[in-house]
């Protein structure tokens, strides 16, 4: 009943945040597999599969709604989707414990990046991403996205937001630019060899919770005023921080 609760979270969050489900499923996962060997791994894989069937859902219900820019999300996408590869590749080999203390310390370091630097909480001026960001960017939010089983929202939606598009669009934007990092991640890691680094019965308990809840927002979503919007995310990400922490 607690991972199905909490995959009716996930699908909030996928949702409105455009997290698909990563900083959800972590900890959750993490703390029913802490007793056994490899919880961290296991938590970063099983994550990386959940969000491939959220982050796909809500990828559909923002085409049909006309929502994705593709200037945006193309060719991003397609570097995110590389340097995926390499991150999901490089998880398999780190401790379980350094695994953990990096999910941490990169909460951390977004959360304190979001609310020091200027754009996020206020906005700005919309531009478009440079070649430099595209390439280097892309690549750079694969790998880290891949590595912690987060989808790359965290990198995503603060990038957009400060290339001036409001939150609605940055975490509608996440879940497409989310989609190939969650793929990658999944095949990755069911190829893996040794002890399985996905809980098939936590995923389908999660998916379970998620699915009808973003079926359900995409027929109703609230109108969440913007910079409420960005205070909100970061309140998620310190939650999931003091989780993954305690």
């Amino acid at each position: 009943m607690l991972l199905f609760g909490l995959g009716v979270l996930s699908g909030v969050t996928t949702a409105l945040f455009g997290f698909g489900g990563g900083f959800v499923t972590v900890p959750v996962v993490y703390a029913v597999a802490a007793a056994g060997p490899g919880a961290m791994h296991v938590a970063v894989g099983t994550s990386a599969a959940v969000m491939l069937v959220n982050s796909l859902g809500a990828t559909i219900t923002v085409a049909r709604a006309g929502r994705l820019h593709r200037e945006y999300v193309w060719p991003l996408a397609a570097f995110v989707a590389a340097g995926a590869g390499l991150g999901a590749l490089a998880a398999t080999n780190v401790p379980d414990g350094v695994l953990h203390a990096l999910f941490a310390a990169y909460l951390a370091a977004t959360i304190l990046d979001s609310l020091l630097r200027r754009g996020f909480v206020r906005g700005g001026e919309r531009r478009p991403l440079s070649r430099a960001t595209v390439t280097a960017g892309g690549l750079g939010i694969g790998a880290v996205a891949a590595f912690l089983g987060v989808g790359g929202s965290v990198l995503t939606v603060p990038l957009l937001r400060r290339r001036g598009l409001p939150m609605s669009d940055a975490t509608a934007l996440a879940n497409p630019l989310s989609l190939p990092v969650a793929a990658v991640a999944t095949a990755v890691y069911l190829a893996s060899p040794g002890p399985p680094a996905i809980d098939p019965p936590a995923a389908a308990l999660l998916l379970a919770g998620s699915l009808p809840a973003i079926a359900l927002l995409r027929r109703w979503s609230p109108a969440i005023p913007d910079r409420a919007h960005a205070v909100a995310y970061l309140g998620l990400l310190g939650t999931a921080l003091a989780t993954i922490l305690l």
